[in-house]
């Protein structure tokens, strides 16, 4: 068997050919969703993405017989090595053919590339910041994916699981809910409780509010807050919310975008989306044109989806007990269905999180998906 060369990625087409090895790789493939390209290449390039000012990061790519056979990011968030004292590296966009040769000749470039960094071990799959798609599909191979989560082949865990070393760090799972007809009766009388002791309110932003008037930093100040004390997580900076700003707020349908006022201060947030999914199987490789743009389109303006995505949700710690979570999801419900929405889609929820996950109990749930993050020390 010939042997595997692992090469940089060293300019802009390298990186061109890095992305595009995902698309090859899962072409055909009913369950796997394209990612956006033009998301793809922004996040990459270090010219671009906000995250390499706290982010030092090499991407590397495996070729066999001259053809690429898998790639891999190798990141150091230093933010977050801070704040969890500790010296790692991240693997991330990890992706390959099925020889254990390639995953590991792969691996092994990360783990050289970060001991000559002075890491002492490594994580993944991860991205930059929390925001990125995190793990590993474990569970839920033949379920439909999302934009925003990892899709791989069920030979994934196979190859790293044989590898010397890697344990499971950490598991996220996602539900799919059923849209309830009516809203629960337990919801309702949280909501009206909530309101008559607490006085918190339900409040839906305008266009102006978010981006003119600054609570679209609010939004992700907060997200800050209650996110902080999560696997891996980094703070974000004034840069990087202001491109989460600009690639999620700016197109949001702001009927499905609920806060959670107590006074004039923002307590809790929910930020969800029409499924794009089906969408995106039908562009060219995560491209707008010639045609991808109109599948977009009717998703954003006319909500031709039966299924939603439960985006970002976040509840400051203090008012979690207060039921403000409820407030969230009396509101979103109702909009789901005023616009025929079947079902919702939950991201990754960390299964130690009993809190959040307790919540789906008052709803038809089911957990359909399992994403895992291993670790190796050296």
């Amino acid at each position: 068997m010939s042997s595997i060369e692992i090469k940089r990625v060293a300019n802009r087409k390298d990186l061109q050919r890095f992305i595009q090895f995902y698309y090859d790789l899962y072409r055909g493939n009913i369950c796997a969703v394209p990612f956006l390209y033009s998301d793809e290449m922004a996040t990459l390039r270090k010219d671009r993405n906000p995250s390499f000012e706290c982010c030092e990061a090499e991407y590397f790519m495996a070729y066999r017989d001259g053809r690429i056979v898998g790639r891999v990011a190798a990141i150091i968030n230093h933010r977050a090595n801070e704040r969890w004292n500790c010296h790692q590296v991240r693997f991330g966009w990890f992706d390959f053919v099925d020889n254990e040769k390639v995953s590991a000749a792969l691996l092994k470039t990360v783990e050289d590339w970060g001991r000559e960094k002075g890491m002492t071990e490594m994580a993944g799959p991860l991205g930059f910041i929390d925001t990125d798609r995190e793990g590993m599909l474990v569970e839920g191979f033949d379920e439909l994916s999302t934009m925003y989560v990892n899709y791989n082949h069920s030979y994934y865990p196979r190859h790293i699981e044989r590898m010397e070393g890697f344990q499971k760090d950490n598991d996220y799972v996602e539900m799919k809910v059923k849209v309830p007809e009516i809203v629960p009766a337990k919801f309702a009388k949280i909501t009206e409780m909530v309101r008559m002791r607490y006085g918190l309110r339900v409040h839906k932003f305008t266009r102006k509010e978010l981006i003119a008037e600054g609570y679209g930093r609010k939004v992700f100040d907060l997200l800050n807050e209650t996110y902080k004390d999560l696997y891996g997580f980094s703070q974000l900076s004034d840069r990087q919310i202001d491109r989460l700003v600009n690639d999620y707020i700016k197109i949001a349908d702001l009927n499905l975008v609920t806060a959670v006022m107590d006074g004039d201060k923002m307590v809790g947030f929910g930020i969800t989306f029409p499924s794009f999914s089906r969408a995106m199987q039908k562009t060219r490789d995560g491209r707008f044109l010639p045609f991808g743009w109109w599948e977009m389109l009717k998703i954003l303006k006319w909500h031709k989806t039966d299924t939603v995505d439960l985006l970002l949700i976040g509840v400051l710690p203090d008012y979690r007990a207060k039921g403000a979570n409820a407030l969230i999801f009396d509101d979103l419900i109702r909009w789901f269905q005023r616009y025929n929405f079947k079902w919702a889609e939950t991201g990754p929820q960390m299964e130690s999180n009993d809190g959040v996950l307790s919540q789906w109990q008052y709803l038809e749930a089911t957990q359909h998906r399992r994403h895992r993050c291993y670790r190796k020390r050296f």
